[in-house]
């Protein structure tokens, strides 16, 4: 196939990727036999990973292009002035099998700049039907796409939640005078019953970055032509498989089937239906159920009578004299004498137990599920506002306004006694508290990765961020497993170069970096778990 002359502002198909720097002069355009689509010919490509490849790319008869998996397929402009231009953040089409064949009439462009008469592609050539631009200019991110700053987000939870195996707590019994080790130690553990730390923020991230998944997820499936039936269907089935993979992961190493249903997946998964049917309806009505989730758990818990002087804490493996019991209103949300506790003591002895539940070491309970939907509908706002195309600074504003108004809220009903900030129970107050850090988070992250373009840093978290499940699985399965590997073919030597004290530190820091090896090698292949 010979080249051609580019005619004057017409689009083409364009074979590139992210990062690609390769030069825009003397391209090399082929017609695809639809119209004035071309394709740009070049021999060698950027792969996403950034190494240089080569491309196998074939045309044929009725408009269908195929070439190899990982490459991305954009729009290719000549601009009035005759300069050329890419487009390289229009409709990203990844190819993810070996070898995909992609019709050239189910190509469709959603510009984050201001339109420029491009047209939609047909099976006879470019029609003379405007496509449809929603994104407006100045939109930092691309309505319809996949997020980095999400992935980096759920990246940056996912390894925190990791990071437990590096142990800072034994480097601050060991250091115990160490202001540097009992800080990491403090942010590495959850707090005892009120207040928060930044481990407690993983779990609310977890769940928020859900909600903010799930317009994305509903559009996609919309455009497959799914109903909303079948898309029902599907949040069942994932809500049930999140429920199942909680119960096992905790079930490991245990006798017998250990139901528990505090765990973050079961807790998302018993909570996910509901959202999905939230998330067909208007914001108003999902802002309603909010108030009303906050609302009637925290009357659900006011309504139980508190524990009198004469409750017997010991019982329940609270001491009795523990400085975290509260008096008033408050009262009614202490540790293991509250309406969840009572819950779960006649849930939890439904199913076959080793022996029965009288209590939870850590206070959590089956139903801060109800509350957790609470979090995933803040997430559903922050979804829904990304997609809404608003301008980069007015949607970071939003985001900033709505994280002050939420801690401001929490804290409000934690100073006045009204509610305490309690992250076990998942209150009314952790979830605006909570859910503030979220909003806040999630705009750093926007800020930085989508609006000012600063990529480059975020791909290691990116890696694991779109792999979730995988790292979450590998964290509770096998951890142990790659230790022990460790010691018994390189012994204790190694991890204890820096002295014995350190020695937990190297070596979940070594597993730390299998982890992610593993995690680099499913990125590279695009083997991504997804419910």
């Amino acid at each position: 196939m010979g080249c051609v002359a580019f005619p004057t502002s017409t689009p083409y198909i364009v074979i590139g990727s992210p990062g690609c720097r390769s030069s825009v002069t003397n391209l090399c355009l082929a017609p695809t036999g639809c119209g004035n689509v071309y394709v740009w010919l070049s021999k060698v490509i950027c792969s996403p990973a950034g190494r240089s490849r080569r491309a196998t790319i074939t045309l044929s008869a009725g408009c269908t292009l195929s070439t190899r998996a990982g490459i991305l397929i954009n729009v290719f402009y000549r601009k009035e002035d005759s300069t050329l231009e890419i487009y390289p953040c229009l409709k990203k089409l990844y190819l993810d099998s070996l070898l995909i064949s992609v019709p050239i009439s189910t190509l469709s462009f959603n510009s984050i700049l201001q339109p420029f008469n491009l047209m939609s592609v047909s099976n006879t050539g470019l029609s003379d039907r405007p496509a449809t631009v929603t994104a407006p200019r100045d939109s930092g991110g691309l309505a319809g796409d996949r997020l980095m700053s999400m992935d980096a987000y759920r990246g940056f939870v996912m390894l925190l939640m990791a990071a437990e195996i590096l142990q800072f707590h034994r480097l601050h019994e060991a250091f115990p005078n160490s202001v540097l080790w009992g800080l990491l130690a403090y942010h590495q553990s959850h707090v005892e019953w009120a207040g928060c730390s930044l481990h407690d923020l993983i779990q609310p991230s977890f769940s928020f970055l859900v909600g903010v998944a799930l317009p994305y997820s509903l559009a996609a499936r919309l455009n497959r032509g799914q109903s909303v039936r079948m898309q029902f269907g599907h949040a069942l089935r994932r809500s049930l498989i999140l429920i199942l993979l909680g119960i096992f992961l905790r079930s490991t190493h245990r006798e017998q089937t250990y139901f528990t249903f505090e765990d973050t997946l079961t807790q998302i998964g018993l909570g996910y239906p509901f959202l999905f049917l939230l998330g067909t309806t208007r914001p108003r009505t999902q802002w309603i159920a909010l108030a009303g989730i906050l609302v009637g758990y925290w009357l659900l818990f006011v309504l139980y009578p508190a524990p009198g002087p004469d409750f017997n804490y010991s019982a329940v493996g609270v001491p009795p004299d523990w400085p975290e019991h509260y008096t008033g209103i408050a009262a009614h949300f202490n540790k293991n004498s509250n309406v969840a506790w009572a819950f779960d003591q006649w849930f939890l002895n439904l199913f076959p137990r080793e022996k029965p539940f009288l209590f939870n070491g850590g206070g959590y309970a089956t139903l801060s599920f109800i509350p957790t939907l609470g979090t995933m509908l803040l997430g559903l706002q922050a979804g829904q506002w990304l997609r809404a195309g608003m301008p980069a600074r007015s949607l970071l504003r939003q985001f900033l306004i709505a994280g002050a108004a939420g801690l401001a809220l929490g804290l409000l009903l934690d100073v006045t006694g009204i509610c305490p900030i309690v992250k076990r129970i998942w209150t009314p107050a952790w979830v605006l508290f909570s859910g503030g850090w979220c909003f806040w988070l999630l705009a750093l992250f926007y800020g930085i990765i989508d609006v000012a373009r600063k990529r480059r840093w975020a791909f290691f978290l990116t890696v694991i961020g779109m792999n979730s499940i995988a790292i979450y699985c590998l964290v509770h399965l096998i951890d142990q497993f790659i230790i022990n590997s460790f010691h018994i073919h390189l012994g204790h030597g190694p991890f204890q170069l820096l002295g014995p004290a350190y020695e937990p530190l190297l070596t979940g820091a070594a597993t730390l970096g299998v982890f992610y090896l593993i995690l680099l090698w499913m990125y590279r292949r695009r083997l991504f778990i997804r419910i």
